[in-house]
């Protein structure tokens, strides 16, 4: 049986990653497309022949026969088109983020949780061995529990969040617009845009709940987030010093630099130079053996994992709804917290 895919909001990021794992992918049949200018169609449709378009993502899910659901709309779209989704039981993959409120989020898990739907969210890291050899390395108590965290993600961005183009997309079908990334009116900035991946790998690590969060942000010449400093309660009471960065020089690439202390030792995580320690108080130390490109960003293998759970393959799912809540419920309270000065609960 061929597995028919649905791709809510077709723009730049679907045009370059989605949609060509899609139709390379032997499992897939139809592949129907939603965006809703005409322009923008025809690009779609002269670049990649035989999609099925519409112009009303409604309108696709209740013509087509879908067994699952791509969503890369807009970041305050993305809630209210995975419930199209999810409300009809289709697995559902959710671009980051997954929402841009706590209730949100949560109402999607819940939503997935009731009609017997998986949600993915494409955290490239997370489907690469680093991020799985961490997980596993905290899992199986190396360093016992979690009780402090240093984590920041910087990327080579200050184009982006700054309201202007992103020079790395000037020959793309499509660039990404002003509007989504760049807008503090429509949750634009690095929080929602970036620092949620490095939130994505931490909590595919770390199996705790965000519950305070103390933040402040620096601004772009766009008037949204280039800088986030944040302090970070957990639901046991660990703590976690938190920092992204949106102006890193072009000649570089993303940074994810992630530090666990636990009751029995520490791990270090980095992406940059691909490393993974394990080092314990007894004298115990593990280092990963990782290849050369184990730091890179996984396109395909999101994309993949949708098409085998709608063809009802067993398979783990390393970015999992809850991993996407938790990254969501942290990025609202932090910003609540940069706007109001204080301190703010997770809702």
């Amino acid at each position: 049986m061929k597995i028919n895919i649905g791709v809510i909001g077709a723009g730049w990021w679907a045009a370059l990653g989605h949609i060509p794992a899609l139709r390379d992918n032997p499992h897939v049949g139809i592949v129907a497309v939603n965006r809703p200018d005409p322009d923008g169609m025809d690009k779609l449709l002269a670049t990649f022949p035989g999609v099925k378009p519409y112009f009303d993502a409604a309108e696709m899910l209740a013509e087509e026969k879908l067994h699952g659901v791509v969503v890369a709309s807009p970041h305050t779209l993305h809630a209210e088109h995975a419930r199209l989704a999810l409300a009809k039981g289709l697995h559902t993959l959710i671009e980051k983020p997954m929402a841009t409120s706590a209730s949100d989020a949560r109402a999607l898990v819940a939503l997935a949780t009731a009609n017997g739907a998986e949600i993915i969210l494409p955290y490239g890291w997370n489907f690469k061995p680093i991020v799985e050899e961490a997980h596993r390395l905290i899992r199986d108590g190396w360093i016992g529990e979690v009780r402090h965290v240093v984590a920041q993600m910087a990327s080579a961005l200050a184009d982006l969040f700054g309201g202007e183009p992103m020079i790395e997309t000037k020959d793309h079908l499509f660039r990404p617009p002003v509007s989504t990334w760049a807008d503090p009116k429509k949750s634009g900035g690095y929080g929602w845009g970036q620092l949620t991946h490095g939130l994505g790998a931490l909590f595919r690590m770390v199996d705790l709940d965000p519950v305070r969060v103390f933040a402040k942000t620096g601004l772009s010449p766009a008037s949204v987030d280039y800088y986030d400093a944040a302090v970070v309660e957990f639901s046991n009471g660990a703590t976690m010093a938190l920092s992204g960065a949106a102006t890193v020089p072009k000649s570089r690439g993303y940074q994810i630099d992630i530090r666990i202390f636990g009751t029995e030792g520490m791990l270090l995580f980095d992406i940059e130079r691909a490393r993974i320690e394990a080092i314990r108080h007894d004298g115990k130390s593990h280092i990963a053996d990782l290849g050369a490109n184990a730091g890179d960003y996984e396109v395909v293998a999101p994309v993949s994992l949708l098409v085998d759970l709608c063809r009802g393959v067993e398979a783990a799912n390393p970015a999992d709804g809850i991993v996407g809540m938790r990254s969501a419920v942290l990025l609202h309270a932090m910003y609540r917290s940069a706007r109001s000065g204080r301190m703010e609960e997770v809702e």
